[in-house]
């Protein structure tokens, strides 16, 4: 008898394990404290797995396969994984035992090291899901000084032949990242793809009854996760017929109405590989070749973000982890506002992204990165905090994908590893993508004063305060030379301002 484990993001039905049933292998799935409680998450990322995972159980059973699947109030469950599987091993009297490498720097070296305490054989084997290997993005960048995306990309291109025509782009441009800038000023947008609610209900009754603290809120009504793979690909389906059309030119824009604007919903399903991201391409590119609404913009921009920056990301935290984890190249060592887990703040771009965070499990990856993780990044926060909320918070976020878009693109922690500098702005990038600052209590357009937007005053503190770690890159040159335009007592004003808000942001 083999025992296989699966844990709880390698949900891909598609895997070569499942090709036939096998009366002497066993599938063990659990849902467990240790998985739980390493950080505090939001209910509906709780809810999310366990769903997720009982509903592959379920359809493996279906199938014919033998699975012993513990939930988080099983009697038999140590809610530790080494000792669940130890206590199944021995269970069903195993000779082998068999696991898909986790893509999890701290779940590989539990998986290891667990290895080597077994007495039977071990086996490691890939998930299948991701277009590269742990080790390729690292191959691809040796001898480089380095490590920008563009180029990766178009490797990737190249290699699977996606949007290319005899060898080139098709379009003959390789990115039109700069029609994907637009703010949204109003319209209809299709609702999201709703999906069935009735395991997570279920579900969340026993995460309440077991006492695990969580963040955030659960309501069915805006639980958008897709916890089967059939739903996860009508989400899919749903996005390619109602959205891709106008996905890329606002990809980035944010509004104070709207939660979802024309976003897939699909990360979850994807980094919990119930769809891969071959089949997502290839699903987008056919509705692009179907539709005359998709234009060759919309397109680019999704299949970027999929074939691009995903496997780039995944690529990256291999190649620099462990390290990776505890880079601090600002030296910032600041707290996290309590407002980041109570959104009671009266700055409106910030209220509104991080209450939609705690409501929805969800924010798109510009409210991550220029509202919340801009916010915290000007206030100097310790990476190692806004890390843990990032991971928390969202229900998409598994560690690999999760830590370098965090300290790296997010913080610039990496010291520009991951981003060419900074992603630092102040309130004027804000009222360029969004309508955050038409109902703000601040004045976007003031650096000083009690109703100037803190941004302002906080980024140009920022830009001050790290003359020494920035002053070798070349991209902020511009902004060093406009800092240096400001007038010295002017400049005084700014820094008290940003200090008063650094000492104490949630009073404002």
């Amino acid at each position: 008898m083999e025992v296989r484990l699966i844990l709880g993001d390698q949900l891909n039905e598609e895997h070569s394990w499942y090709i036939e049933p096998n009366n002497q292998v066993c599938y063990v799935m659990f849902e467990m404290r240790q998985e739980t409680d390493y950080v505090r998450h939001h209910v509906q990322k709780v809810v999310a797995f366990f769903a997720a995972m009982r509903s592959f159980a379920r359809r493996l059973e279906e199938y014919g396969h033998t699975v012993i699947y513990y939930t988080i109030d099983d009697p038999n469950n140590t809610q530790d994984l080494t000792k669940n599987l130890g206590k199944v091993i021995e269970l069903v009297d195993a000779t082998s035992f068999a696991y898909q490498l986790p893509d999890e720097f701290r779940l590989d070296e539990q998986l290891k090291a667990f290895g080597k305490t077994l007495d039977i054989k071990v086996n490691a084997c890939d998930t299948e899901h991701f277009l590269t290997t742990r080790t390729e993005l690292a191959e691809f960048y040796e001898g480089k000084k380095s490590l920008v995306m563009e180029f990766f990309y178009r490797y990737m291109r190249k290699k699977h032949q996606y949007l290319m025509v005899d060898g080139q782009p098709e379009g003959g441009s390789w990115n039109y990242d700069k029609f994907n800038r637009n703010t949204w000023k109003g319209g209809l947008i299709p609702p999201p793809y709703q999906p069935d609610m009735t395991l997570a209900k279920e579900i969340h009754n026993q995460i309440v009854a077991a006492k695990i603290d969580t963040i955030g809120t659960f309501n069915p009504s805006s639980f958008l996760f897709a916890v089967s793979r059939e739903e996860s690909l009508n989400q899919l389906n749903y996005f390619c017929d109602y959205l891709l059309q106008d996905f890329g030119t606002y990809q980035d824009a944010m509004h104070q109405d709207e939660t979802n604007l024309f976003h897939a919903r699909i990360s979850f399903s994807l980094n919990v590989k119930l769809i891969n991201p071959d089949e997502v391409i290839e699903r987008a590119i056919t509705a692009f070749r179907n539709s005359e609404a998709i234009s060759l913009s919309q397109i680019e921009g999704f299949v970027r973000q999929i074939l691009g920056w995903r496997e780039y990301i995944r690529g990256l935290y291999w190649k620099e982890m462990p390290q990776y984890k505890q880079k601090n190249e600002l030296n910032n060592f600041g707290k996290l506002p309590d407002f980041y887990w109570t959104g009671e703040t009266k700055m409106n771009c910030l209220k509104t992204s991080i209450s939609n965070s705690l409501e929805n499990a969800y924010a798109h990856h510009i409210q991550r990165l220029m509202i919340t993780g801009n916010f915290a990044l000007l206030l100097q926060t310790h990476p190692d905090e806004v890390d843990d909320w990032y991971l928390g918070i969202y229900a998409d976020a598994v560690e690999w994908v999760q830590l370098p878009n965090t300290r790296g693109m997010s913080q610039y922690a990496d010291g520009g590893i991951v981003a060419t500098k900074p992603y630092v702005s102040s309130g004027s990038y804000v009222n360029k993508m969004s309508n955050y600052c038409s109902s703000c209590s601040y004045d976007k357009k003031k650096r000083v004063g009690e109703n100037a937007c803190p941004f302002n005053s906080l980024y140009w503190n920022f830009l001050d305060d790290k003359r020494e770690e920035l002053k070798g890159n070349h991209r902020m040159g511009m902004m060093f030379n406009l800092l240096g335009k400001i007038k010295p007592e002017e400049l005084a004003q700014i820094k008290a301002r940003a200090y008063e808000i650094i000492e104490n942001p949630d009073a404002f």
